[in-house]
C-alpha cells in the first residue's frame, strides 16, 4: 500500500470515456492509494465532457490538452502532472488494459527497487492466450518477434522491447531517458522509449514474470466488426511510417538502407496483420500503407539531414 501511494497510473485517452469506466474503473478501484491520472486527447467537445464528468466523479486527476497529442506527447503531459502530484514511481497503462492489485505492486516494487529498470508485465487477452512477453525488434529489416519464437534471427541481431500497453518505472528514468517521443503519434514510441532506455539513461529492461497485465489489443483502434481482426487505418499507417521515422532516428546508414529496401516488404506484413479477407472488400489498407511509406521515407531523410521538428510536436498523417 505504502508503494501504491507514491505510484500513479497514467492513461491517455482519445474518445473512450465508456472503456475507461470498464477498464480504468476496475483498475482504480482495486488499488485505490494509486493516483490516477487521465490525460484526454482532444476528439470531440461531446467525449471531454463525458471524460471530464467520469473523471469527476472518481476522483481522477485529468489533464485537459486542446488538441491531440497523441500518445507519446500524451503520456509526457500524464508525467508532468504525476510529479507535480508527488508521485516518484509512474505506471503507463493503455485504455484498453486491466491490471490487478498484486501486479501492480509487483512492478511498481520493481521500479522502486531499481531506479533504472524500464519494467513490464506479461501481457495476457481476456482469453488468457499470452499476448507479449518481451518482443524483438530484427536490426536486419525491422520485423517484430516474440523472444520465444522459433524461428532464426535474420543476421545483424535484434534489439529487445517492452510493450507500451503496461510500463512501470521511476520518475527519475523517465527524466533521464528524455520521456517519450511525441513525433511518433502513435505506435513505435515504446520500441522508441526501449532503446533510449538502454542507450541514453543506461538502464534495463525487466520483464516480471510474476506480473500479468490483460490487454484486449485494439479495443482502442479496432473497425467495429471484431469477427474480422481487421486493423484501423491509424493503425497501418503509424505501424509502417514510425518504423522508417524510428530507422531514421536509431540506426546506422547500412541499417537504415536495409530498413528502406525492405519497407514494401514490412508494409505488406502490417497490412496483413488485419488478414487476407478485408483485401477482398477493399484496397484501402494497401494504399494507406503506400502513402506511410513515402511518407516515412520523407521522415527517414529529414533524420538524416537533422531537419525533424522538435521531440514535443506530433507529427500528424498529413
Amino acid at each position: 500500500g505504502e508503494l501504491l501511494s507514491r505510484t500513479a497510473v497514467i492513461v491517455v485517452s482519445y474518445d473512450s470515456a465508456a472503456l475507461l469506466e470498464r477498464t480504468l474503473a476496475r483498475v482504480a478501484e482495486d488499488s485505490p492509494e494509486a493516483r490516477i491520472v487521465v490525460v484526454d486527447n482532444y476528439s470531440t467537445p461531446a467525449a471531454r465532457e463525458e471524460l471530464v464528468a467520469l473523471a469527476s466523479s472518481r476522483g481522477w486527476e485529468t489533464v485537459l490538452p486542446e488538441t491531440n497529442t497523441g500518445f507519446g506527447g500524451g503520456m509526457n503531459l500524464g508525467v508532468t502532472r504525476a510529479r507535480e502530484l508527488g508521485a516518484d514511481l509512474l505506471v503507463l497503462l493503455n485504455p484498453d488494459a486491466v491490471i490487478a492489485r498484486a501486479d501492480l505492486i509487483r512492478l511498481a516494487a520493481r521500479a522502486h527497487a531499481d531506479r533504472l529498470a524500464l519494467v513490464a508485465p506479461v501481457l495476457k487477452d481476456s482469453g488468457g492466450r499470452i499476448v507479449s512477453d518481451g518482443i524483438v525488434v530484427c536490426l536486419a529489416d525491422g520485423s517484430m518477434r516474440s523472444r520465444r519464437s522459433p524461428r532464426p534471427i535474420p543476421p545483424g541481431g535484434t534489439q529487445p522491447w517492452l510493450s507500451g500497453a503496461c510500463l512501470a518505472l521511476s520518475a527519475d528514468l523517465f527524466e533521464a531517458a528524455g520521456g517519450l517521443d511525441a513525433r511518433y503519434f502513435l505506435y513505435w514510441e515504446d520500441v522508441d522509449f526501449s532503446a533510449r532506455v538502454l542507450a541514453a539513461a543506461g538502464g534495463s529492461l525487466a520483464l516480471v514474470r510474476d506480473a500479468v497485465a490483460f490487454h484486449d489489443e485494439g479495443g482502442t483502434h479496432s473497425e467495429s466488426d471484431q469477427s474480422d481482426r481487421a486493423k484501423s487505418d491509424v493503425y497501418y499507417y503509424y505501424n509502417v511510417r514510425n518504423r522508417l521515422l524510428y530507422a531514421g532516428l536509431h540506426l546506422d546508414r547500412a541499417t537504415q538502407r536495409r530498413w528502406v529496401a525492405t519497407a514494401g516488404r514490412a508494409a505488406r506484413e502490417i497490412v496483413l496483420r488485419g488478414g487476407r479477407r478485408q483485401l477482398l472488400s477493399t484496397r484501402r489498407p494497401l494504399i494507406t500503407a503506400a502513402q506511410a511509406t513515402r511518407d516515412g521515407l520523407r521522415l527517414l531523410r529529414a533524420a538524416r539531414r537533422g531537419e525533424l521538428p522538435d521531440v514535443d510536436e506530433p507529427l500528424i498523417r498529413g
